[in-house]
């Protein structure tokens, strides 16, 4: 079969032309397809042969995902290390106080959540290879000059550079990997970036360990190697990003002409969920209205208080079990293994389903499960045991949760604002993390973690029934049941863009 059968009026469809999302081969809707998208009568659609498509996915994910973990993982090792130094030395090496390493740790987000939005807003224009390849360089310097600094004011400074630059990654790589996917492709997608946060705890802990014990060399600390040889590893990187992501994923060197012709036609496809390549102010301020973008960032910040506090302070509640510093290092790797392996299920199944509220719900359960079996008088045995079940809710929650909201917003600039601010409001919570974890045995960050948990659960209610009622509504206009008083038609507001529940 060939792989694009197609009437020759829509040889190169344009791509800004209002179409469903998803509009498919009636030969493979699946039974998620046919609830979420409603083709439009009067447009000429392409149709796409499944295994031909299958095979391109497959080459699209061979290329872009690896290079997408790897910027991430680089990423979120240079962020959370400090959580590796502090129980090996660093704050008494430069004479930070319990508090004035609090700071340091919490500072990062000031400058991380002030710079989301506009990083976001400014990927187009200025091009993704531009932007993600010269915040990897700056943050990599950064980290490199890191394991230099002999006071807390180099800390804070360098901490303040790497957020406005680390700030501008998340929203740039989840609004790449839109430009490129399917809305019921992302979770998957999105899950890549959530393993990588997982693995960099892992491979984070082993590295340092490593390094740790290159304590002394060229007459440098091991908390100053940890810095330097992880901000030489990201460094790297940004070569990759540079000849590896190009500006145009439906242009992209590795894809040949048949190639490409399927991506336009993908694009056509997803035309209403991506819009009008023009910037748009009107599309920002009508995303800032949105009910939908201000509960996704309540969710956020209480998922990522969970995020922050855990992946940087894991060592440290693993040493207040009683343990040594180098054997808190290693024992985190299985921990953020498992947290990784469950998140990626979960996002699958997700995805297949186009079902996601409910699996944040289920993953927070092993969340406040495991943080309850940290605050009571229990075993260290237990306690670390409910390290694992805290880990499933730290990535599956925040993950799910993005992806909640980049399947359900379009155009493009809409939802890159949606983006960028409900990343600006959930990493507020790193502020939070770093103020509440401050001394052994941090009853007060796990209580409030627990807290912000059980507080998430019921926003996910509220979210999901608010949702379910605005695709009712939808149903309800188009049977003409009632008449269409909305003021806003465009975008995820039309009628026949469905909502993933």
């Amino acid at each position: 079969m060939a792989a694009i059968s197609q009437p020759p009026d829509v040889e190169k469809p344009n791509i800004s032309s209002s179409s469903s999302d998803n509009i498919y081969n009636k030969n493979h809707n699946t039974d998620a397809d046919s609830k979420n998208d409603h083709p439009a009568p009067s447009e000429k659609i392409p149709s796409l042969d499944p295994a031909a498509e299958n095979k391109l996915l497959l080459k699209l994910d061979a290329v872009f995902v690896p290079i997408i973990m790897l910027v991430y993982l680089s990423c979120f090792l240079d962020r959370t290390n400090i959580g590796n130094v502090r129980v090996a030395g660093m704050p008494e090496d430069i004479g930070a106080s319990p508090q004035e390493f609090s700071t340091a740790v919490s500072i990062f987000y000031a400058t991380y959540v002030a710079f989301e939005s506009p990083w976001a807003i400014l990927l187009k224009k200025l091009t993704p290879r531009v932007v993600l390849t010269s915040l990897c360089v700056i943050w990599s310097l950064t980290t490199i000059f890191s394991g230099f600094i002999t006071n807390v004011g180099g800390l804070y400074a360098a901490r303040l550079v790497l957020g406005a630059c680390e700030g501008g990654l998340f929203p740039g790589l989840n609004l790449y990997l839109t430009m490129v996917y399917k809305r019921e492709e992302q979770a998957r997608r999105v899950s890549y970036l959530f393993v990588c946060a997982a693995l960099s705890g892992a491979f984070g802990g082993l590295l340092a360990y490593c390094l740790l014990k290159m304590d002394g060399v060229g007459g440098y600390a091991g908390w100053r190697w940890v810095y330097i040889i992880e901000g030489i590893f990201s460094f790297l990187i940004a070569f990759l990003i540079w000849f590896g992501l190009p500006n145009d994923p439906s242009n992209a060197y590795f894809l040949n002409k048949e190639e490409k012709a399927m991506m336009r036609v993908r694009a056509l496809q997803r035309a209403q969920y991506m819009g009008s390549e023009e910037f748009s102010w009107d599309e920002i301020w009508t995303e800032f209205k949105d009910f939908k973008l201000w509960i996704s960032g309540a969710i956020q910040f209480c998922q990522d208080i969970l995020l922050y506090g855990f992946s940087t302070f894991l060592p440290s509640i693993i040493t207040s079990m009683g343990h040594s510093s180098i054997e808190a290092q290693y024992l985190t790797i299985p921990v953020y293994i498992l947290g990784g392996i469950v998140f990626l299920s979960l996002a699958f199944i997700s995805d297949h389903l186009c079902i996601r509220g409910p699996f944040i719900l289920f993953a927070n359960v092993f969340g406040i499960v495991g943080y309850i079996l940290i605050i009571c008088p229990t075993a260290n045995g237990v306690k670390f045991f409910g390290t694992f079940l805290c880990a499933i809710a730290v990535y599956s929650g925040p993950g799910l949760n993005l992806t909640w909201l980049n399947v359900n917003v379009a155009p493009h600039y809409r939802r890159a604002a949606a983006i960028g601010f409900q990343q600006t409001l959930g990493n507020t919570a790193g502020v939070v993390a770093g103020q509440i974890y401050r001394t052994a045995p941090y009853l007060l960050g796990n209580v409030f973690s627990v807290g912000a948990l059980g507080l998430a659960q019921i926003l996910i209610v509220i979210k999901w029934l608010y949702i379910k009622r605005q695709n009712a509504w939808k149903e309800k206009i188009l049977s003409g049941e009632v008449p269409d008083k909305r003021k806003v038609k465009t975008g995820d507001r039309e009628l026949d863009f469905k909502y993933h529940l």
